[in-house]
């Protein structure tokens, strides 16, 4: 099946390796991160769950996005499988909320390269962002020149990301002077406590495999998309498992890892070979930043799927006419990757994780659904299950994701629903504004007159806002009993931020409430009786 043209885009031929290289980008870049998972969750049960993790949360999501990719190998890739199998409003609330994390989510990795970049030349702050807001100028204008340009940068430094983490596996282990797995979570935790501090950075460093398929349209060939997605899983489990394994092996000292002043990986390098250990380094800064790089392609696409279809600012559509990118939209990312690298990482992660498992979710849902709903759609890439067996192999990591937004924390879970209720908010004033795909075909996307939104959309607001309504519900019992309020304390600076933290769950649940109750009433007066019941 042939990608459909998209006004402006310029295609291009990319080989399977490229690809392949570029989600490496996407979703690893290298191990960078899990060392704040390693103090959190202690050593032993960080390796089991970068073990297992795969099989249960990237592995399905690399398989369903092979599947989906072959299908629809359309220009803003998840947005577009979503919105076939669930419609409109859902598949604006998948775009939006990956595309906004991937904002989000972009600005970690320059606060990292920031981190790891200081921690071998000693920057004032000026100094420190001054270098963080060049490297963002410099990738931005890679971006503008093009994904032809954006693949061989991944490609060259995947390279030495790769070559690095080789080197501190092989280190690592040839220095083995300690059980690595010892102990397996720290002394002052629970098995359960352990779990819900780590799983969030796991399902961080085990996602993005959708990401490459924002890009479709612009590719020649876009089934390299799939090859390339089920090559690099297992590279990225090796990637992960190797080097941190042979780390803490070789250093030990597992609750002094931290991806800001403590042990890291090139200390295991450092430790034999001081001079490697300064290159290793400098290797991280430019991983973070590929990972910064290929982010821009895929964000950029987001958006630009989103406006194609009359559903964000149509300025975003906009492309250079000599090498057919969307440039408005790669500036947009820049720009907001200039104001938020400011802000520190804990923060930065705590909007970012509910926005894109809550996308996840999604995907996973719609796989299934278009099973059900088109079992003869052409599928060059089939995963080798049956319809229940493919239902089978998305329930658990629809489970993990679940289980993310409870487990995480208060501040997590407070700051994941505010970032959550933007998708709705986005979606009346777009849909009022712009059209949506009413605009496109009035006749297949019928709009309600009484509402200007799609026909069955204030029903759809309803069971959203009575899903965060139970899960508020759910958070209100559950974190007081799983939460301990003191970290809080250290990280936030108030031993009272988890009692407020918990106020503003309670608010924002009753608030919730009140939302269905309207939109229930709104829906039964403005919409068709059938739509209704339906």
């Amino acid at each position: 099946m042939s990608s459909p043209v998209h006004s402006g885009l310029k295609k291009h031929r990319i080989s399977v390796s490229t690809v392949v290289f570029m989600i490496f980008c996407l979703c690893a870049a290298g191990a960078y991160g899990i060392e704040d998972m390693i103090p959190q969750a202690g050593p032993g049960l960080t390796l089991v769950m970068l073990i297992v993790l795969p099989f249960l949360w990237s592995t399905p999501m690399g398989l369903v996005a092979s599947e989906l990719g072959s299908a629809i190998p359309e220009e803003g890739g998840f947005y577009k499988w979503v919105q076939r199998a669930c419609g409109e409003f859902w598949g604006f609330q998948a775009g939006w909320w990956r595309t906004v994390s991937i904002y989000v989510d972009n600005t970690i990795y320059v606060v990292l390269a920031g981190a790891y970049f200081s921690s071998v030349v000693h920057l004032s702050p000026l100094q420190e962002y001054a270098f963080k807001a060049s490297m963002i100028i410099v990738f931005t204008y890679i971006n503008i020149r093009g994904i032809k340009d954006v693949g061989f940068a991944s490609t060259a430094i995947s390279m030495l990301v790769m070559l690095a983490f080789a080197l501190v596996a092989v280190i690592g282990f040839a220095t083995w002077h300690s059980n690595p797995f010892e102990p397996f979570v720290p002394p002052d935790q629970s098995l359960v406590q352990s779990i819900g501090a780590g799983l969030a950075i796991g399902i961080w460093m085990y996602s993005g495999y959708e990401s490459m398929s924002t890009m479709a349209g612009e590719i020649q060939n876009p089934q390299v998309i799939p090859k390339a997605t089920l090559i690099t899983v297992p590279l990225i489990m090796a990637v992960y498992i190797l080097p941190t394994m042979g780390g803490l092996a070789s250093l030990g000292s597992w609750n002094q890892w931290a991806s800001e002043g403590g042990l890291s990986y090139s200390d295991v390098v450092s430790s034999h070979f001081p001079i490697l250990g300064v290159l290793f380094v400098l290797v991280a800064v430019l991983a973070n930043f590929s990972v910064f790089n290929t982010y821009i392609a895929s964000g950029s696409r987001g958006f630009f799927a989103l406006a194609e279809d009359n559903l964000a600012p149509k300025a975003l559509v906009k492309c250079s006419k000599d090498r057919g990118v969307p440039y408005i939209a790669v500036l947009s990312l820049g720009a907001f990757s200039l104001l938020a690298c400011t802000f520190p990482f804990q923060v930065i992660v705590v909007v970012d994780v509910m926005l894109f498992v809550s996308a996840y979710v999604l995907i996973f849902i719609s796989a299934c659904i278009l099973r059900v709903k088109e079992p003869d759609l052409e599928r060059p890439f089939r995963i080798p299950l049956g319809t229940k067996g493919l239902i089978a192999m998305c329930v658990p990591p629809i489970i993990i994701a679940l289980l993310a937004l409870f487990i995480s924390g208060a501040d997590y879970f407070l700051g994941g629903m505010l970032a959550l209720v933007s998708g709705p908010v986005a979606y009346f004033i777009f849909k009022r504004k712009y059209g949506g795909l009413s605009k496109k075909d009035p006749a297949l996307h019928p709009a309600n007159p009484k509402t200007g939104l799609a026909m069955g959309d204030t029903k759809r607001m309803a069971w959203m806002s009575g899903l965060l309504t139970i899960a508020g519900i759910i958070a209100l019992f559950f974190l007081p009993w799983y939460d301990d309020p003191q970290p809080y304390a250290k990280v936030y600076g108030s031993e009272g931020f988890f009692d407020t933290l918990m106020d503003g769950i309670r608010w924002l649940t009753m608030a919730f409430g009140l939302l269905t109750v309207a939109m229930v009433i709104i829906a039964r007066r403005v919409e068709p009786g059938a739509i209704y019941r339906g």
